[in-house]
This record gives structure tokens, C-alpha cells and sequence, in this order.
């Protein structure tokens, strides 16, 4: 008797990771200014609070969050919509959490000057 996976033979774990994607971006009305401190479940580095104000900060709590989150309200609560359109080309994703966010919000990969106009 053979115990088997439900991967494929060669797959990667990138390949199988479940990634949380919710329903509409206008479902994400996290905060835009200030301060976030991330729940042990998205962030346990030990230093776990961003300063939306800083770009590098800014960045790093939206890459953390989209990787990290379990649920739809985890996006919701953490992330603004606004924010995550002006700042995706910039975020370091992997390629399939890329592809699947895309997938469902293909203006996502229209750049941001070209949303301004």
C-alpha cells in the first residue's frame, strides 16, 4: 500500500499554496494613514507594526498580508483597494499569487498612469 499526496509527482509547493483572493477590491477598506499592527497569524517576525506613511513599510505589510492571509475579512480588514491598485506593479509576489489576483481583478495589470489617465 502506497500513501499518496493529492500533488501532482514534481509539483512545488508554490504550485499547490492556497491564496486568498476576495470577491471585489472594493471588499478591501483597510486603513490608508497611520499605523496597522498585522494579527500574529499574518505577521509573527516580532515586529509586526507598519507605518502606512513609510513606502518601504507601506510595501512590505502588503506583501506580508496578501501571502500570509487566511480568510477574505484578513484582506478586508488589512488592505485598502486604492492603495493595493497604486502600489501592485511595485509589490514582490509570488508569480501564481500574482497570476490569481489578476485573474480575478484584471485591472490590476493596467499600470497606475495609465489609470490616472
Amino acid at each position: 500500500m502506497t500513501a499518496t499526496s493529492g500533488a501532482a509527482p514534481g509539483s512545488r509547493y508554490a504550485d499547490q499554496r492556497h491564496y486568498v483572493v476576495p470577491a471585489s477590491l472594493a471588499d478591501l477598506r483597510g486603513p490608508r494613514r497611520g499605523q496597522i499592527t498585522l494579527d500574529r497569524s499574518l505577521d509573527w517576525s516580532g515586529d509586526s507594526t507598519y507605518d502606512l506613511d513609510d513606502p518601504g513599510d507601506l510595501q512590505v505589510m502588503y506583501q506580508t498580508v496578501l501571502n500570509q492571509a487566511a480568510t477574505p475579512d484578513d484582506l478586508a480588514r488589512c488592505l485598502d483597494a486604492g492603495t493595493l491598485r497604486r502600489i501592485w506593479p511595485a509589490l514582490w509576489l509570488p508569480d501564481r499569487l500574482r497570476a490569481v489576483w489578476q485573474a480575478r481583478f484584471p485591472e490590476l495589470t493596467t499600470s497606475p498612469r495609465t489609470l490616472a489617465g
